[in-house]
């Protein structure tokens, strides 16, 4: 009953709060759930109030995993301390329990156009101020600072900031793109510049650093200085205070009510829980109360208090029409337009009713990982020298002029000297399984093994591309996709859907109304609501009279379709049924019956499904269609085609092939999360009983199951008995790849129904479970698995409401190596949402292309590697289907002196992401933005830097008009056309400008 209580007390203190709280008040809740629905009250009533973060840490642990929640706590204080109206605040308990800093730790110092800089005593402040010196700005608290370049990516901006100087006057403040890294246009006059921790001079930076120091154990995973600020500073910094000593409080019931449980926990001070449990507790409203606003049940209930003062608010006018009110046509309502506020009061006398959803939107922190880097000893491949060793880059001097090359080394130490600008002509190589074979130069085995593999996939893309023309001519069935009731399921699911969910379901009706049938894949990460967009077009055929049915590779996923679907649908009076090997003889015929006579609606099963009769069938759902058998995947083709078809996969399909896809099979994807996910905190940990014992009692407490990964299966009951040592009654259920097929569907769904505490299991924890009570899982030996593997592993839990807790466990951290340490630092830092994407798109992606393709492919792809092997397919399918792309790869040897300077670029990673880039760009347009970021980037580009770029545009515009080779010899030009016509012309001189003009001017007028 929060809402009318706040709203009453509120109401009538309003005109003398100033007098009674000048310094401003606290209010003490639960969590950060109630403390947004008060806040959005006290902003209603005109109050400045502020919400601090949800902040549940022990004193003295790593804060590395909870850098989002110091940034926004750090933030909101200094603008509540800042605040001069009548204000207040609103702290969730965990995190008032906690010495907050005071507010000069928090101020920063101003910059301003015009500004004399003092290069070297500017970064010193940065580094005292905690801010983490990197060559490229990619999050926030970081900064980069290049000649007379300053990037620096603050805490309270959502964009980060170049500052160039003129010799050291400031001439230009302008925040950038983190992706494309391109400054945007406007100037700024003035920058802020707030500590990234706290504003401390040197001697108090060194201070804070011993007194962690002497605090820390020994065995902590971490490295010195600005990392260790940002784990431990909090708790050792001398500026702070308990904000509840300074301030009134106020104590919400539900916070009081929290506070016997986290005494009883032992892991806070229990003399502070004991003085917040003496505050004045707010009393409940006797005048107001809250409710619950069903939107189908609206206008009874406005028609039901009409003689009330009525408050309508809305964020949208199309949320007012969605609910059928004009408001020209209602003027006994008051409106507040324009807000997102969600209330909802009742009152004797008032009623104020809220058309938002009451959802909050959660910053997502961006990624640091590219995967796309190469580094030295890299295997990749050569789509025409097959797998070698990348070696970095080197210069090189070729007929007279310095060049840079990619060094490829062969078996035998053969190496093969790549110009950089054909680096489009190389791909990380990527199989699963052990270490490729280094392939021989100059033998032409590899070609053999193209063509080999070529043959295959022109079979493969002959079957994909006529299926696809034989559904073209089918009449599929029509569905009406405008009724009203559609709008009011979607209004019903209890959150907002994502921008990429809405355009999928736009996707998906726009086929099922257009008389053509359907054939659909929707792709998106785990617990991103596939199964909501897909609920939508089942929807939409049970209104228009036909039935749906909803086929799943494991009872496990039948079970939890149809928990799903009863919830949502059944409301609607939609009848739905499961069928597997769970459901008895007698049950069986009755389903069997209702589906022939179309009393059932929906039916969700295994492949039992696949041999069953309809009355009138119009849509069939496949979920994770590659876990099928071949002659599953077989029946469920001949069933489809004249039957809208929708395929769901958690595993996204690579870009290249989603091209030459997309003239033959829809495609959508889901590439946000829900609003309400919460990311997975991540810690990395050194393994003690201790540890495990607390984190497993963390997650019990809150009525939730544990994961724990351990890889051995020789040794997993061994594991099973130390873990029961710790923990005598917990209840552990065992899973591994040796247990037969039927029993590991039993034990998973006896987990999903709760029957034990802990799935103790080798790495086969499926991408696709869906299993929201899990929500910790615990990694043994965590610096023995891939990046990818880690962050699939992570992607188990957190799938609910509730935050998942992920531990990456070490044996000791002093024998770990270097490369295991940055790996799973990194993930620590990255645990935001569809990371997915950032992270594992390489690894997934890959895989993506081999599941639709089948399994039998694995041995072609291992020879080739994922990459070459999908560029192929892609060509065949383009074949086949009458598209064909012709590959025209131009050699230029001009004896230039062409490279991107390293004194303007001097990180290799960052000059290797741009020759790749570049080498890939299609047209010289994409050059030119290219040449335009490298300037702001890094500066004046140098005549080096500039001829390569000219380079880049000549090799364009020869492919396009059809050339092959292109050469010089002093200046004499010579051009040899594909069909092996020659010409040649001159340059004024032999000077390097002077050739590149001649060629380029040559030729536009070629290419015209």
């Amino acid at each position: 009953m929060s809402q009318s209580s706040i709203y009453e007390f509120l109401n009538t203190n309003k005109t003398h709060f100033q007098k009674t709280y000048k310094e401003g008040l606290i209010f003490v809740v639960e969590d950060n759930i109630q403390a947004y629905k008060l806040n959005d009250v006290a902003k209603f009533l005109g109050f400045e109030s502020f919400v601090l973060p949800d902040f549940a840490v022990v004193f003295g642990e790593d804060l590395r995993s909870y850098q989002e929640e110091l940034l926004g706590i750090f933030n909101t204080l200094k603008e509540f301390y800042q605040c001069k109206d009548k204000k207040l605040l609103f702290a969730p308990l965990h995190t008032i329990l906690h010495k907050m800093p005071k507010l000069g730790s928090l101020q920063g110092f101003k910059m301003e156009f015009g500004m004399q800089v003092n290069l070297q005593a500017f970064k010193e402040r940065l580094l005292y101020f905690g801010y983490e010196f990197v060559e490229l700005v990619e999050v926030s608290r970081e900064v980069s600072i290049r000649g007379d370049i300053i990037d620096i990516f603050l805490p309270h901006l959502e964009n980060p900031v170049r500052i160039s100087l003129f010799g050291d006057e400031i001439e230009s403040i302008r925040s950038f793109d983190v992706q494309t890294q391109i400054s945007f246009k406007e100037e700024m006059e003035t920058l802020e510049i707030p500590p990234a921790f706290f504003n401390l001079d040197s001697l108090g930076y060194e201070r804070l650093l011993e007194s962690i120091e002497e605090n820390l154990a020994k065995e902590e995973v971490q490295d010195r200085h600005n990392s260790l600020v940002a784990s431990f500073g909090l708790w050792y910094l001398e500026d702070t205070q308990y904000l509840f000593q300074k301030y009134p409080c106020k104590l919400l019931p539900q916070a009081l009510r929290l506070i016997p449980e986290i005494i009883e926990f032992k892991e806070q001070n229990p003399q502070v829980l004991e003085e917040i449990s003496t505050f004045d507790v707010l009393e409940e409203s006797t005048n107001y109360q809250d409710f619950d606003c069903k939107f189908n049940q609206l206008s009874t209930l406005l028609t039901l208090h009409k003689d009330k003062k009525i408050i309508i608010i809305s964020k949208t006018q199309s949320q007012l029409r969605q609910a059928g009110i004009i408001p020209s046509e209602h003027k006994e309502y008051e409106f507040c337009l324009d807000k997102d506020y969600g209330i909802w009061i009742l009152g004797k006398e008032l009623l104020i009713l809220s058309l938002n959803t009451p959802t909050r939107q959660k910053r997502k922190i961006q990624s640091k990982i590219l995967i796309d880097e190469l580094k030295k000893g890299d295997y990749v491949v050569h789509i025409d020298y097959g797998i070698a060793l990348f070696n970095g880059i080197i210069q090189a001097n070729i007929f007279g002029a310095t060049r840079d090359f990619i060094e490829l080394k062969y078996l035998g130490d053969d190496k093969l000297l790549l110009p950089v600008e054909n680096l489009d002509r190389v791909d990380r190589y990527i199989a699963d399984g052990g270490v490729p074979l280094l392939d021989k130069l100059g033998k032409g085995s590899f070609a053999k093994l193209k063509e080999k593999v070529r043959e295959k996939l022109l079979v493969i893309a002959e079957g994909i591309v006529a299926l696809a023309a034989k559904r073209e001519l089918i009449d599929g069935i029509v569905i009406d996709i405008n009724k009203e009731e559609i709008l009011l399921f979607q209004s019903q699911s209890g959150f907002v859907y994502t921008q990429s969910q809405k355009r999928a379901i736009e996707e998906i009706f726009k086929e099922l109304s257009s008389h053509r049938v359907m054939d659909r894949l929707l792709s998106g990460d785990v617990g991103f609501g596939k199964t909501e967009v897909a609920m939508n077009a089942m929807f939409a055929c049970f209104l228009s009279g036909y039935q749906s049915a909803i086929i799943v590779p494991t009872t496990l996923l039948a079970y939890q379709h149809f928990q799903t679907l009863s919830q949502r649908l059944s409301d609607f009076g939609v009848k739905i049924a499961r069928l597997d090997r769970y459901v008895s003889a007698k049950e069986k015929k009755e389903i069997l019956k209702g589906l022939q006579s179309g009393e059932i609606h929906i039916v969700v099963g295994t492949h039992i499904l696949l041999n069953v009769t309809f009355k009138n069938l119009a849509l069939i759902v496949v979920d994770e269609e590659h876990k099928f058998g071949v002659k599953q995947k077989e029946k469920i083709k001949d069933l489809s085609t004249n039957i809208h078809l929708l395929t769901m996969s958690a595993t996204p399909i690579p870009r290249t092939l989603n091209m030459a896809l997309s003239h033959i099979k829809g495609l959508s994807e889901l590439k946000e999360p829900p609003k309400e996910k919460l990311a997975v905190r991540s810690f990395v940990k050194v393994y003690g009983d201790s540890l495990i014992k607390e984190s497993v009692l963390r997650e019990l407490r809150r009525g939730g199951q544990i994961f724990y990964i351990y890889n051995n299966i020789a040794s997993i009951k061994h594991k099973k008995e130390e873990i029961l040592r710790i923990l005598p009654t917990l209840k552990i259920a065992i899973l591994h790849s040796q247990i037969p097929k039927q029993e590991g569907e039993d034990i998973l769904l006896g987990f999903a129904k709760g029957e034990f505490d802990m799935l103790l299991c080798t790495s086969i924890v499926e991408s696709g479970l869906h299993l929201p009570n899990a929500n910790t899982i615990l990694i043994d030996k965590s610096d023995r698995f891939g990046i990818a593997d880690l962050h699939q592993l992570r992607g188990r839990v957190g799938r609910g409401n509730k935050e998942g807790f992920c531990y990456f466990l070490l044996e000791d951290s002093i024998s770990i190596t270097q490369e295991a340490k940055k790996r799973l630092l990194a993930l620590e830092k990255n645990s935001y949402l569809g990371s997915g994407g950032a992270l594992a798109y390489h690894d997934l992606e890959i895989r993506g292309g081999g599941n639709l393709l089948g399994e039998a492919q694995s041995g072609h792809i291992k020879n080739i590697g994922y990459s070459l092997y999908l560029r192929m397919l892609e060509e065949a399918i383009y074949t086949l289907s009458g598209n064909m792309r012709e590959e025209n790869n131009v050699d230029v040897k001009l004896s230039v002196r062409a490279f991107l300077s390293p004194e303007l670029i001097a990180s290799e990673a960052l000059r290797l992401e741009l020759y790749r880039r570049l080498s890939h760009c299609e047209d010289t347009k994409n050059v030119y933005t290219i040449a335009k970021e490298i300037e702001e980037r890094f500066g004046q580009l140098d005549i080096y830097s500039k001829q390569f770029l000219d380079l880049i545009i000549i090799k364009i515009l020869a492919r396009n008009a059809r050339i092959s080779k292109i050469f010089n010899y002093a200046e004499k030009i010579t051009l040899v056309f594909l069909d092996k016509q020659q010409e040649t012309f001159y340059a004024e001189t032999k000077d390097e400008e002077k050739v590149l003009q001649a060629v380029l001017k040559k030729l536009n007028i070629l290419s015209k």
